[in-house]
């Protein structure tokens, strides 16, 4: 600022310089030829980031212009010491106290200079009296506000020596290591926290030390973040290993820590191709790292053990199957008399042990069926079909388990539902385990009721029941294996709790969802929205739906507010 304010007060002065240069006066030209130079030197300097040496020439400038109007003539005495004296107080207030004590120099000069002028000219007319009359009480005037001015200066320099002292025990006790490089790339300054870091002395880490540290596979990678942030002056984070020392000299291999450097560029100047010193921060990570190695490994184990029970099952449920089928084939036979006739007692016993091999059977079904899921082995044979035809063979299925226990059995299903593309028989499972669900934990003579209906892109198949209900806890781990609402041994309902498991993992190969609404004491809905075009939807085979008004959440819709609402009645 103060160099273009020299640069316009030379040009705005030299239209005067040059007629009074006309007339046989000098001095103007001399003054603003001076002003001109001042101001370009200064321009030029700050612009290299030389400020120190941009207001030395300032001040050199207008010392020097005070001195030559104050040697020059008479006429300009007074205005050359005002000059020469702003020297120093433009020197206190723009730079530090080596130019401040150099720029009395000029005041000196014009104050001598201005005698000489008096005693050449002591032979003056006597209106030019009052003139240097009041040249003594104009130059104590000045000189009281240069001292001022002068201990202004200093105190900004006590001010910004002890904000310097704080930041530089700042740095000095901070945790992390504190370095700062030069534009060529040399370390200028390492905080004492550095000699903690890397086990040695500050001076060890100049003259390439630090770079010898760094893990010979990281070095790419911190050089080029050094050299983004020195050249391009873009900030960079990365993480390293680098050499830790031992101070007490007892480690026989060195160790390497990682560190995670955060390169900060120190931009002065937006020059094209200038370089940049640069502030890195050293933060020891090695604990971290520790840690994310553990949960790598701890994740890794999990894996092998989830994989190891998918194989144990998917062997123990082939390994069960075959004497499986040998004893409910034997018992039916027994049960009708096909090895001879059997006494009331003994038929009793084998209808029991094929109605229990059964269960087993089905159990081992399921859990061949949830290793196969979890396996990614379970290959779905995509067809289309009428929604429809699920329900029969269903409620077949499930209708004894019902009967036994007195449940009526519901169904809520259009007459007009588009064709679904799916694989049949999971979507039966899918109905058929839903169903048993919702009979198991059904009060007696209860209501079960099966539902479906399109619902934008999907079909949505619902089953409700008014049993004992799920805690909002219970429903966010539904899905799980083997996971159960009444568990511990002397719970009420039996199960192996892989029956919504084979469904949310079904639902998920066909790309649908599933949802729970529940309320303990009252009952539970079930839903399951099927992609109607099959697991990859094909929109332009799907008739579009422009809605007028959002859709409702599956756990909103009125159907469900209305249930829940006759529930509560």
């Amino acid at each position: 600022m103060g160099s273009r304010v020299f640069i316009v007060a030379g040009v705005l002065a030299l239209p005067f310089a040059l007629y009074t240069l006309i007339g046989g006066v000098l001095v103007p030209f001399v003054a603003a030829v001076i002003a001109l130079v001042a101001g370009m030197m200064s321009m030029a300097l700050h612009q290299r980031g030389q400020y120190e040496r941009s207001a030395a020439a300032q001040v050199y400038g207008m010392g020097s212009i005070g001195a030559v109007m104050a040697l020059a003539h008479p006429l300009f005495v007074d205005f050359g010491l005002a000059t020469a004296l702003m020297a120093p107080i433009y020197a206190a207030l723009m730079s530090r106290g080596a130019l401040r004590k150099r720029s009395w120099v000029f005041v000196a000069v014009a104050l001598i200079a201005s005698g000489v002028t008096a005693l050449k000219f002591v032979v003056l007319p006597a209106a030019l009296a009052p003139g240097f009359g009041g040249i003594g009480a104009f130059v104590v005037s000045v000189l009281l506000v240069g001292f001022a001015a002068a201990r202004l200066g200093a105190g900004f320099e006590v001010h910004d020596a002890s904000k310097i002292k704080t930041y530089r025990h700042l740095i000095e006790h901070v945790q992390d290591a504190v370095m700062r490089f030069g534009d060529d790339g040399e370390v200028l300054f390492s905080s004492h926290s550095a000699e903690r870091l890397f086990g040695c002395r500050r001076y060890e880490l100049s003259r390439g030390g630090l770079g010898e540290r760094i893990h010979v596979l990281d070095r790419p990678t911190y050089l080029t973040a050094f050299a983004d942030a020195n050249q391009d002056g873009k900030a960079r984070t990365i993480e390293v290993r680098m050499r830790r020392d031992d101070p007490e000299g007892t480690a026989r291999a060195p160790q390497f820590i990682w560190v995670e450097v955060a390169f900060s560029p120190v931009v002065e100047n937006d020059m094209a191709g200038s370089r940049h010193e640069v502030v890195a921060l050293y933060r020891d990570i090695t604990s971290r790292k520790d840690g994310e190695d553990a949960m790598k490994a701890a994740r890794q184990a999990a894996e092998d053990a989830s994989n190891a029970k998918s194989r144990f099952l998917a062997t123990i449920g082939h390994e069960l199957r075959t004497p499986l089928n040998a004893i409910v084939g034997f018992s039916e036979m027994m049960s009708t008399g096909i090895g001879g006739e059997l006494s009331p007692t003994h038929k009793e016993y084998a209808g029991l042990i094929h109605q229990s091999g059964h269960h087993l059977l089905d159990v081992v079904k399921m859990l061949l069926d949830m290793s196969k899921i979890e396996a990614g082995k379970f290959e779905l044979q995509t067809e289309a079909f009428a929604p429809s035809a699920l329900v029969e063979p269903s409620l077949q299925i499930v209708g004894p388990m019902a009967s036994t226990r007195n449940i009526t059995i519901r169904t809520d299903i259009p007459s007009v539902l588009p064709m679904l593309t799916a694989d049949e028989r999971a979507c039966r499972q899918v109905v058929i385990n839903l169903l048993s669900n919702a009979i198991k934990f059904s009060h007696d003579y209860g209501v079960v009721t099966l539902s479906m209906k399109r619902q934008g892109q999907n079909l949505n198949i619902s089953v409700r029941d008014n049993g004992i209900g799920m805690g909002p806890e219970s429903i966010r781990r539904l899905g799980e294996p083997f996971f159960q609402v009444h568990d511990g041994l002397a719970r009420q309902y039996e199960g192996t709790g892989l029956g919504l498991s084979i469904v949310k993992g079904l639902v998920d190969l066909h790309e649908g969802s599933m949802h729970a609404v529940s309320e303990i004491g009252v009952g539970t809905t079930m839903t399951v929205l099927l992609p109607v075009n099959g697991p990859a939807i094909k929109l332009p085979e799907t008739a579009s739906v422009t809605p007028i008004r959002r859709e409702p959440s599956v756990q909103q819709t009125p159907a469900w507010q209305d249930a829940r609402k006759r529930r509560a009645l």
